[in-house]
C-alpha cells in the first residue's frame, strides 16, 4: 500500500464523528432508512437540543448525514448506503467474537428488517441463498470484491417479476453486492438490486415495515408467493 497516498487524516476524522457515543446512536436510529429532525435525534441520542445540533453539524460536516429543509422543520437521514454499509460493518466488527457466535439481536429484528434501503437478516439471508442457488447470481465482470450480476437467467426471472432492471443499472450505486448481515454474519444483497428487492416485496405486499421500526413482517401471502415463485420458505 503506497502510505504516501493514505487518507488517514480524513479516515481518522470519519472515525471520530462515528465514535462519539451520542453521535453514533444519532446514526444507527437513521439506518431504518426514515428522516428524523434534530429534536427526535437528541431524545434518541439522549442529549439537550443544542448538542443535538452541534452533534448533527459535525455529521453533517464529515458527509455522513444529508438535510432537508421542509417548512420550519429541517430533516436528516443519512448521506448515502455507502455510510449504512460502514454502519452495518461496524456493527459487525462490535459484536465479533472468537467463541461460537450466539446472536443477540430481538427476534423481530433478526427475523426481518431493512438495512438501509434493502432487505437483511434472516430473510434477507435466505434470499440471498435461494437466488444464488436458483443460478440468478454471478460474479460481476467488474472485478469489484463481493459485486454480483445477474446471470440470464436473473435477468429473466426479475423481469418476469416486473422489476425494472435498465432503471436500476442506471442508479449511481453499485448494482448489487454480497453486504455482511450483523445479526447472521452472512450475506444479504446490497445495493440498487437489493433495494429494488425491498421496494418490489413493499409494493407485492409480501412484507409490511413498522412505521417506527427497521422490522419487516412477512405477510402470509408474502410466504406463499415466496413459496410460489422462489420455492423458499420462512
Amino acid at each position: 500500500m503506497d502510505v504516501e497516498h493514505y487518507p488517514d487524516d480524513a479516515v481518522a476524522r470519519i472515525a471520530l464523528a462515528i465514535g462519539e457515543p451520542a453521535r453514533a446512536r444519532m446514526l444507527y436510529c437513521l439506518m431504518d432508512n426514515h428522516a428524523r429532525t434534530s429534536t427526535e435525534l437528541a431524545v434518541v441520542a439522549e442529549v439537550s437540543p443544542s448538542t443535538a445540533s452541534a452533534h448533527l453539524n459535525r455529521l453533517k460536516g464529515e458527509r455522513l448525514v444529508k438535510v432537508l429543509a421542509q417548512g420550519k422543520h429541517r430533516y436528516y437521514s443519512l448521506e448515502e448506503g455507502t455510510v449504512a454499509s460502514v454502519l452495518e460493518g461496524l456493527s459487525v466488527l462490535a459484536a465479533g467474537s472468537r467463541n461460537k457466535f450466539v446472536p443477540h439481536t430481538p427476534n423481530r429484528l433478526r427475523a426481518a428488517r431493512t438495512c438501509y434501503d434493502h432487505l437483511a437478516g434472516t430473510l434477507g439471508v435466505l434470499l440471498h441463498d435461494r437466488i444464488q442457488t436458483l443460478g440468478w447470481l454471478s460474479a460481476s465482470s467488474a472485478g469489484v470484491d463481493n459485486s454480483y450480476d445477474l446471470t440470464p437467467q436473473g435477468v429473466s426471472a426479475f423481469e418476469a417479476l416486473g422489476i425494472d432492471l435498465e432503471a436500476t443499472r442506471t442508479l449511481r450505486r453499485r448494482f448489487a453486492f454480497a453486504c455482511l448481515d450483523w445479526s447472521e454474519r452472512r450475506f444479504h444483497i446490497g445495493g440498487a438490486m437489493g433495494a429494488a428487492l425491498l421496494r418490489f416485496a413493499l409494493k407485492r405486499k409480501w412484507v409490511t415495515q413498522d412505521l417506527d421500526s427497521r422490522a419487516l413482517c412477512v405477510t402470509s401471502f408474502g410466504r406463499r408467493e415466496l413459496v410460489a415463485r422462489l420455492g423458499l420458505h420462512v
